[in-house]
C-alpha cells in the first residue's frame, strides 16, 4: 500500500550524492540529519531509512524534492542502488501482493 517515489539518476560529486524525486518531501527550508538526530518527523524518518540502507552514509539534507547525502569513501553502484531504493520505497507500507 502506498506509492513509490520516482528518483531521477543521482548526481554524484565525490562523497556527495543528490537524489531528485518526483514529489516534495519537505518545505523549501530543508532539514539536516545525521545518525544521532533521532528526529521522528516525516523527513527525519526518511533520513533514518537512508541511514539504514547504507552504513557509510553519515549526513542527509532534505529540501523540497531533493535528498542530498554524504557517504564516507565515495559512492559505488551498490550504495547508490540501496539509497535509491530506500527513497523510492519510503511511502510503501506493504506490498499489495503479500497483502
Amino acid at each position: 500500500m502506498g506509492q513509490t517515489i520516482k528518483v531521477d539518476e543521482p548526481t554524484i560529486i565525490g562523497e556527495v550524492a543528490l537524489f531528485a524525486t518526483d514529489r516534495g518531501i519537505t518545505g523549501q527550508a530543508g532539514e539536516v540529519f545525521d545518525r544521532t538526530s533521532g528526529d521522528d518527523s516525516f523527513p527525519g524518518r526518511l533520513a533514518a531509512a537512508v541511514f539504514a540502507a547504507d552504513d557509510a552514509v553519515g549526513h542527509v539534507f532534505i529540501a523540497s524534492n531533493q535528498v542530498t547525502t554524504r557517504r564516507d569513501g565515495g559512492w559505488e553502484e551498490a550504495a547508490v542502488a540501496a539509497v535509491t531504493e530506500a527513497i523510492e520505497q519510503f511511502f510503501v507500507f506493504y506490498d499489495e501482493e503479500s497483502g
